[in-house]
């Protein structure tokens, strides 16, 4: 049975951070809303809200995820720059999450706003093919669209040596940017 009690306030952030704790999975704006009886809007000002009081917790394209300090992370990460056009983002992602890599995030350095950065946090293919349908759904732009397909991601693994395997796929595809 469904609780079709609407929380209020301090009562209903205490209960996202809540169900945020009690799952590895993220978590959308939708199903927060939906289990709270409140608008997405309305977890949309109370994440921002936990976030301003240094609560870790970061947007997905797949929901939010309470991030743990460094407990989450992997423990080899490296920026990597890339460059590809749109249409080669699924292929550049698979080579990397084939490789047991987690892609954290995209960024860019933008000629007016400086550093850009976004979480992507993907490390399997069903994750990729989530970020892109998202993508797809909402008609947004990639980040690397703004920089002529030059971008950067940081990329964690479990050894140096998945890291190194990951980087020669990428660069045997053409996709790592080669540094002049």
């Amino acid at each position: 049975m469904t609780d079709k009690r609407k929380w209020l306030g301090e009562e209903r952030r205490s209960k996202i951070l809540s169900l945020l704790q009690e799952t590895s999975s993220p978590l959308t704006g939708g199903a927060l809303a939906d289990k709270l009886n409140v608008s997405r809007q309305v977890v949309v000002q109370d994440i921002s809200l936990l976030k301003a009081r240094n609560i870790p917790i970061t947007a997905t394209s797949q929901g939010y995820v309470l991030t743990e300090e460094k407990g989450n992370t992997l423990p080899y990460s490296r920026l990597v720059p890339c460059k590809h056009s749109p249409e080669r983002t699924e292929e550049e992602l698979h080579l990397l999450v084939d490789h047991g890599i987690m892609v954290k995030d995209v960024k860019i350095k933008h000629p007016v706003y400086g550093d850009i950065s976004s979480p992507i946090m993907v490390s399997n293919r069903k994750e990729v093919k989530q970020f892109l349908t998202r993508i797809k759904e909402t008609g947004a732009s990639f980040l690397l669209e703004l920089t002529e397909g030059i971008h950067f991601h940081t990329l964690e693994a479990k050894s140096e040596e998945d890291l190194d395997e990951a980087l020669a796929a990428l660069n045997e595809a053409g996709i790592l940017l080669e540094e002049n």
